[in-house]
């Protein structure tokens, strides 16, 4: 039988559900594939909290429905740091992470084409849930190599620690489920 943790997130009810990342930790997965409503309401919620940008930065996957909504709703191009390198790509960066999600390190690449949309330009991280902040550390150093200019990285939630974080911007807290 499968737990849940019920909560509102930008002014909608979800019951997420738990899973084990080892014998001492469950998380509540929150997945935004699928919740056209919550990713919508999401992204409304977080453009009203951050500074003004000029584009937006996200990591593939599950993060890419909210950057493409709130690309949308504000008129401003996202960029998706993909998670290997395609043949479109001339000359990409580079960096590995490993998030609380991913048993192994995981690369993410920016092509030619996206730095140079990059370059110069205000930059707002977006992603669906920062955890432990390794990702986070990742998109912030591709946006470094491409010279772009961070003004804030945000977040649907903020997992465990996560959510006493000053440096980020989230609509909810999400805790961790210790055993």
């Amino acid at each position: 039988m499968s737990e849940f943790y019920t909560m509102k997130i930008a002014g909608l009810e979800r019951s997420l559900r738990k899973f084990p990342v080892n014998e001492n930790l469950d998380i509540a997965a929150f997945i935004l594939f699928g919740d056209t409503e919550i990713t919508v309401a999401a992204a409304s919620e977080l453009l009203k909290k951050v500074p003004e940008f000029d584009i937006i930065l996200t990591p593939e996957a599950k993060s890419i429905p909210l950057a493409y909504e709130m690309s949308r709703q504000s008129g401003k191009p996202y960029v998706v740091a993909r998670k290997g390198v395609k043949v479109y790509m001339g000359d990409p960066l580079h960096v590995s992470v490993r998030s609380i999600t991913t048993n192994k390190v995981q690369e993410l690449y920016l092509g030619d084409n996206d730095v140079e949309n990059i370059k110069g330009k205000k930059v707002l991280i977006v992603d669906d849930v920062i955890s432990t902040g390794e990702s986070l550390i990742a998109v912030r150093k591709l946006v470094e190599q491409a010279g772009g200019i961070e003004v804030a990285a945000c977040a649907v939630l903020a997992e465990g620690d996560a959510a006493k974080r000053d440096d980020i911007v989230f609509l909810e807290p999400l805790p961790l489920f210790f055993k």
